[in-house]
């Protein structure tokens, strides 16, 4: 397993060495030592899984304190466009977020520290989406920043995706400004 680090700091990519061969692949996808020596301890409570069609846009989501979440997010079948954005206000990165195209042919992972929101673009029908999370969902700390929103400045690549009520009603970055 490869650990990259991204120009936010703390938030990680992950590539897993991957033996293929006739009969198919095997790869570890999450191995606790090798995560402990890049500093990251995490304890992973809840593992959730999303199938979506093409055009979908998920995100971009974060619980706020004291009910944060790390995620650990990889595609298992498909492809994305994942995107983290950092909302830690003492970060020299606040605002800045980083963004990487997820498949079940490249395997990568992207680890997401707590303090960050997250989303992805679904690029293919049937996109199979996994992610760990380090803290239980929870409903009423559960918020959405605008997948739009003009302070980020994200190209998604598309114009006019596919939002549930609660992405196309979300909050501008501004107005969670503090919460970290």
């Amino acid at each position: 397993m490869r650990v990259i680090t991204t120009p936010i700091k703390d938030l990680l990519l992950i590539e897993p060495k991957v033996f293929a061969d006739d009969r198919g692949y095997f790869y570890e996808s999450y191995n606790e030592k090798v995560f402990h020596v890049n500093n990251v301890t995490a304890n992973f409570v809840q593992d959730n899984i999303s199938k979506s069609s093409k055009g979908i846009l998920r995100g971009l989501h974060f619980q706020t304190p004291p009910f944060t979440q790390g995620k650990l997010v990889k595609v298992i079948q498909g492809s994305v466009l994942d995107v983290a954005v950092d909302l830690r206000t003492a970060s020299p990165t606040f605002g800045q977020h980083f963004k990487m195209v997820l498949s079940e042919e490249n395997h990568k992972m992207m680890w997401i520290p707590e303090g960050f929101a997250h989303g992805f673009l679904t690029l293919e029908d049937d996109t199979i989406f996994m992610y760990k999370c380090t803290n239980f969902y929870n409903a009423s700390v559960d918020r959405s920043i605008l997948w739009n929103s003009p302070e980020l400045n994200i190209d998604w690549g598309i114009t006019e995706p596919i939002l549930s009520d609660k992405d196309r009603n979300g909050n501008t970055l501004n107005e969670f400004k503090g919460l970290f």
